[in-house]
């Protein structure tokens, strides 16, 4: 991935196709099972190294930042931004220009599909472009008139019109593109991008796989049918000290963080069998003033940063920072997010689609255990070797 890059979502629109549901709720708050459509966008996007998330919020868009405003998923900082009269799809990026310093990953906040976020971030643009373009096989949006006749050249990246594919709604900006943008109502998809491509200022990259949007009742209903089914898996819910790392007591830096026996091999087994992977732990030792949260989110963000760069991907990180003897007053207090209390995994549940009669959840104490055992999760004791651990469960619990 690119050295910083922010993720912006556009959430912006009024759902008029489908009225009996945006009413009283914006579009990317219509709930999908039971979490909202944004959700899903948040928990698939957050496994890779952004360093921050941008919501541009539109319609009804206090309602979207009472949720996530200043909210933190898998460590990346999350910020919303309500646009105080409507701009449209392009006009909105204008508020980017104080807010976004780094190249930006731009996503429309009402479509998902399934790409290899990782390669489309990495291949390199080239001067004379200003962005990517993702592009999917138009074989269900008829009706869809937004840019849905494009098509690639035989280098897989010039893009010009009177095409079969569509607009998948994924960009990637350099962020020089903000120079150039007024504070007014102008459309990305019927405005600007057209004149990007007219100029030839973007290239393409194609994709074969899931596409969904939820702006029409046809659509909607396929997501409500679908999208649950497609995102739901297995969760493996791990210790960190002594599960990943060895546990040397307090382990709050780089130097002092030495990975177990063939964890890396482990982690990138469970991503290929579609596992999600939860890391849950105790951190007292910030409670009890050795190290600050900040310091220990720094940390965290480290880890991740040089997991991804060995192609693995941690799909979400919960942490319990307080502690009955805290020394630190603000810390000090009885959670139940601490183990053996289990509301760090209650917390996870919530907001993922989680199987839970194939999840697991492997620790090396016994507050560990009894968290497990009140979610109602398989658990283990660490046994010195994750990746023989977790393909001997994925064949127990899962095959």
């Amino acid at each position: 991935m690119m050295k910083k890059i922010d993720l912006v979502i556009l959430a912006g629109g009024k759902g008029k196709r489908i009225k009996k549901y945006t009413k009283s709720t914006p579009k990317p708050l219509i709930k999908i099972g039971k979490i909202p459509f944004i959700q899903y966008l948040l928990n698939y996007y957050s496994q890779y190294n952004f360093e921050n998330i941008i919501i541009l919020c539109g319609y009804k868009g206090n309602l979207i930042k009472r949720i996530y405003n200043k909210k933190k998923i898998n460590l990346i900082p999350i910020k919303c931004i309500v646009e105080k009269t409507a701009l449209g799809t392009a006009g909105t990026l204008s508020q980017l220009k104080k807010k976004c310093k780094n190249d930006f990953l731009l996503i429309n906040g009402d479509s998902f599909v399934e790409f290899n976020v990782k390669k489309f971030l990495n291949i390199k643009l080239r001067y004379k472009f200003l962005g990517r373009l993702l592009l999917t096989k138009n074989t269900n949006y008829s009706s869809n008139k937004k840019l849905s006749n494009i098509k690639l050249n035989k280098n897989n990246n010039k893009i010009s019109f009177n095409g079969k594919l569509m607009n998948a709604g994924v960009y990637l900006f350099k962020n020089i593109i903000l120079n150039n943008l007024k504070i007014k109502n102008y459309s990305l998809e019927e405005d600007l991008l057209p004149k990007l491509i007219l100029k030839n200022k973007l290239e393409g990259q194609l994709v074969n796989s899931y596409f969904i949007d939820i702006g029409t009742y046809g659509n909607l209903r396929k997501a409500k049918k679908n999208l649950n089914k497609i995102t739901e898996r297995p969760a493996a819910f791990l210790d960190r000290d002594g599960i990943i790392n060895y546990d040397t007591g307090y382990v709050h830096k780089l130097i002092d963080f030495k990975l177990k026996k063939n964890v890396i091999k482990a982690i990138r087994y469970l991503n290929k069998k579609k596992i999600n992977i939860f890391i849950v732990t105790n951190q007292a030792g910030i409670a009890k003033g050795y190290y600050t949260e900040k310091s220990f989110l720094d940390f965290q963000k480290k880890i991740k940063k040089l997991l991804i760069k060995k192609n693995c991907f941690i799909n979400d990180v919960r942490y319990c920072p307080f502690h009955p003897n805290a020394k630190i007053s603000k810390y000090k207090k009885d959670s139940k997010f601490r183990k053996p209390g289990n509301l760090m995994i209650e917390d996870l549940k919530k907001n993922w689609v989680v199987n839970l009669s194939k999840s697991f959840m492997i620790g090396d104490k016994l507050s560990d255990e009894i968290a497990a055992i009140k979610s109602n999760l398989y658990f283990e004791y660490d046994q010195n070797n994750l990746l023989r651990q977790v393909t001997r469960i994925y064949k127990k619990l899962i095959i």
